[in-house]
């Protein structure tokens, strides 16, 4: 089973090859703790992701009842930029995934969309797409476990939501 710790050591190529093997999973509910994936499989990627951490991202909750997040930045976790959750096909592949769309509720990253998908029960893999390109950057989400009715299986929200 593989842990958040281990995925800044795995190269950029390993991690996309798991979001790409990956099914889209539940649409997660709460406080997920992030990893911004920077660098990784170097010897730099674990010191940027605690300076990254600490001083920018904390990671992302989400509101269920909602179907939106918020991320959590600055060292104080401070709820901000805030984006839509549905289920949607990957720019990557077209197979399904979880989208966190910032077009229609931040000024900011308006031109920002990721995709996560659950490579592990509770952690995400997450790919960011600026203008349609792919970022260079990836992330990860990691929540406590949690009984099923934490989170809402995302094949019951791709009926109501999938666009």
């Amino acid at each position: 089973m593989l842990t958040a710790r281990e995925l800044p050591s795995l190269s950029g190529s390993e991690l996309d090859a798991l979001f790409a093997t990956a099914p889209a999973g539940e649409i997660p509910i709460g406080k997920g703790r992030g990893q911004a994936l920077m660098a990784t499989g170097s010897f730099a990627s674990r010191p940027l992701v605690a300076l990254v951490r600490l001083l920018a991202w904390q990671g992302k909750e989400f509101d269920g009842s909602t179907h939106s997040l918020r991320n959590l930045i600055s060292p104080f976790g401070v709820r901000a930029i805030s984006a839509d959750v549905y289920v949607d096909a990957s720019r990557l592949d077209g197979r399904p995934c979880i989208v966190l769309d910032y077009s229609k509720t931040s000024r900011l990253a308006k031109w920002i969309r990721d995709e996560i998908r659950e490579i592990e029960p509770g952690l995400y893999v997450g790919l960011v797409y600026v203008r349609s390109r792919r970022a260079p950057i990836r992330f990860a989400l990691e929540f406590a476990p949690s009984g099923d009715a934490a989170r809402q299986s995302a094949t019951e929200v791709a009926g109501a939501r999938i666009r």
